[in-house]
Formats: C-alpha cells, sequence, structure tokens
C-alpha cells in the first residue's frame, strides 16, 4: 500500500523526518515530489524549459555537442530545477503519445513495425525542435514527422545533474513517457 503525505516545505523540519524514521523505520523507501506549478520562488517555468531547449545546436554533428550549451545551462540552475526539468519533458513526451499520434507515425509506413522506442524518439525530436512545433504536432497528430529521432533528449536532465553533483541522477519523472503508457488518449 502506498501512502501519499502532501508536506510544505515549511513545515519539513528535523523532528517530523526524526518522527518519520522512527515510525516507517529504516528500509521504508520515501519519494519527494516537487509540485511543478509554476512559482515565484525561482523554481523552473515553462518559459525557461523552452529556452533551455534553445540552446540545442544543431550546427553540431555529435548529440553530446549538440545538447552542450542546454546541459550547461541547466547545470547552472538548483537542482531542483534539474528535476522539474526531466518532469517538464516527461510531460510533453507523455501527452504526444496518443493513439492518434501512434496512428500518424504507422501511417507513414504502413508496413513498418512500429517500434515502441522508435516512436519515443520521434516524440523526443519533436519537444527537441521548441515550443511552437512542440505545439502544433500535439494539436494536429498528422504533423508528426517520421524520418527524424533525439534518443539523446532523454539524458539531458541527468546529464546537468552529473555536471552540478558529480553522481548520477537516480530519478523517475513524474510522467511516464513510455510508448503505449498515455491510456486516456
Amino acid at each position: 500500500m502506498t501512502t501519499v503525505l502532501n508536506i510544505n516545505i515549511n513545515d519539513l523540519t528535523n523532528q517530523l523526518i526524526q518522527e518519520l524514521k522512527n515510525k516507517l523505520g529504516k528500509t521504508t523507501q520515501i519519494e519527494i515530489r516537487i509540485d511543478s506549478r509554476e512559482q515565484e520562488n525561482g523554481l523552473l517555468s515553462e518559459a525557461q524549459f523552452w529556452q533551455i531547449l534553445a540552446l540545442l545546436d544543431w550546427k553540431q554533428e555529435e548529440d553530446t555537442e549538440i545538447m552542450a550549451a542546454a546541459v550547461a545551462s541547466l547545470a547552472k540552475m538548483p537542482v531542483a530545477n534539474i528535476y522539474l526539468f526531466k518532469d517538464k519533458l516527461s510531460e510533453k513526451l507523455y501527452h504526444l503519445d496518443t493513439k492518434a499520434h501512434r496512428a500518424a507515425y504507422k501511417s507513414k509506413d504502413p508496413d513498418h513495425f512500429l517500434s515502441a522506442d522508435d516512436f519515443l524518439y520521434v516524440r523526443c525530436a519533436v519537444v527537441a525542435e521548441g515550443q511552437i512545433y512542440y505545439e502544433n504536432v500535439l494539436k494536429n497528430p498528422t504533423e508528426l514527422p517520421f524520418e527524424i529521432s533525439f534518443e539523446s533528449l532523454l539524458s539531458l536532465a541527468n546529464d546537468a545533474y552529473e555536471l552540478k553533483t558529480g553522481k548520477k541522477m537516480n530519478y523517475f519523472p513524474a510522467f511516464n513517457y513510455e510508448t503505449g503508457s498515455n491510456k486516456e488518449n
């Protein structure tokens, strides 16, 4: 059974943490999520998310070089923003994972097997192309491309986190973006 505790960060005290440790035991796993609604406290906004993606340098040939400026920019932000970037990316990918988008992708080459990974990497390319392109494809599934992909976008937040902290990022984003996860649409 999963228990959800909603705690304002101002109420999170050492005493509360100790009480939770005592009550829940040493082996209990907890997950901390940051409410991603835009706030006035410096957390990553929607505009900042797209500004970071605008730093992708498509003149470069290697994916790490394409993403270098975006990774560096995100790494300069607070760690919470790196997590929020990953959450926002997962949300965008999730919203492109609809039956209509999958059908449009499949219709471009009806004989082609619909690879879950290929469809995910195409959705990554849509987001990487920027807000205007993303919103157009979101509203018009038939505009979904078949010939481009950008798998490396999935590692942008991880790379920024590692650059900032020197550690590997171990985080599951707010939305499951794997192909077929969006059961609502």
